[in-house]
């Protein structure tokens, strides 16, 4: 009878204790220094309380002691794997740069869903190397992105486009040729790709007069003196 009667005492208190000690929330987050602006392999970690108050965390970047093999994890946007995710940044900015982790645990049986915003880029600008372009020589269009992190990365041609209204694009560099005497300024529209109605306008001079060579001096200077 006392044996039965024991049984009975754990058979009511291990649902208590589960549901006592059940996850409450989890919170995503992401490494703030591995740059997610730009790199699409980004750190994961995730903060797990319970419903006694016990705080645990994952291992990787937040050092924590639960283990990444412990959960299930998929993903509404690329890949998840050992703590990190592999994002599609063109997909990204169509689901408004919030990416769905669906995490199952072993002592969970329904899984959870929880949201993580990545940063975006909430505008573009010009940051010209040079206040004029001279004909026949590289002039490289130097952009970048302010984003929503509050950081500001230069970006390359994967991430924006260009438009001129003279000269020809190379790469990431602007060319006007020597013949084109006559243009006085060029329009340049750079067009960030993942979202189109993001862009910045410039209007770079064309340098008209040669340089000043009246204070270099000949090659033979130094040999003489």
């Amino acid at each position: 009878m006392k044996v039965f009667l024991t049984v009975l005492q754990l058979l009511f208190w291990l649902p208590a204790l589960s549901q006592t000690n059940g996850i409450k929330t989890i919170t995503a987050i992401y490494d703030t220094t591995a740059v997610a602006e730009l790199y699409d392999r980004i750190p994961i970690g995730l903060k797990l309380i319970y419903n006694n108050g016990q705080l645990r965390q994952t291992e990787g970047f937040l050092e924590g002691n639960y283990r990444w093999n412990r959960i299930k994890v998929t993903t509404s946007n690329g890949s998840f794997q050992d703590g990190y995710l592999i994002i599609n940044r063109k997909r990204l900015a169509e689901q408004q740069y919030k990416v769905i982790l669906s995490l199952t645990f072993p002592d969970a049986p329904e899984p959870f869903p929880v949201s993580l915003a990545l940063p975006y880029v909430k505008s573009i600008r010009f940051n010209h190397y040079a206040d004029s372009l001279k004909r026949d020589i590289h002039f490289y269009l130097n952009v970048e992105g302010i984003f929503s992190s509050g950081k500001i990365f230069p970006l390359d041609t994967s991430a924006v486009k260009f438009e001129v209204s003279e000269g020809k694009m190379i790469g990431q560099d602007l060319l006007l040729d020597l013949k084109n005497t006559t243009t006085r300024i060029i329009t340049v529209t750079a067009i960030y790709k993942h979202d189109p109605s993001i862009k910045a306008v410039t209007n770079i001079p064309v340098k008209q007069l040669p340089d000043d060579e009246s204070k270099i001096l000949p090659n033979n200077y130094n040999t003489r003196h």
